[in-house]
């Protein structure tokens, strides 16, 4: 059974630090970010939500940045994706210079039918 994994990002306040003439190269490692998580083997993206028009500012906790929701083959998987921060490059600093990133796990939430009313 597939792990339904909710990603959730934040800007940081290096992100706010930046000019915005250099923001452009961290916009592309973000598009890498989430380009590589759709192409992972045992990943499959229920959907994303973007909170950057009612949320401003450094996410120092909830609520985030934006959000994507997917099913995970295993806890290994969720890991591996988690480490994209870490390996996707902007300029000499990798991604998680820029934005954190945290990971909660479960499981589909399924209504059984003996719990209805």
């Amino acid at each position: 059974m597939a792990l339904r994994t909710l990603f959730c990002v934040g800007n940081n306040q290096n992100f706010f630090d930046l000019p915005k003439s250099d923001i452009g190269p961290v916009w592309d490692a973000t598009m890498e970010f989430l380009s590589s998580l759709n192409s992972m083997d045992g990943i499959d993206i229920v959907g994303t939500f973007d909170d950057d028009a009612h949320m401003v500012g450094p996410s120092d906790g909830w609520p985030w940045t934006f959000y994507v929701l997917a099913d995970v083959r295993d806890q290994q998987t969720v890991a591996a994706a988690c480490n994209l921060l870490r390996t996707i490059m902007v300029g000499e600093h990798a991604l998680w210079r820029y934005f954190k990133l945290e990971a909660r796990m479960g499981r589909e939430l399924v209504i059984r039918d003996d719990a209805r009313a």
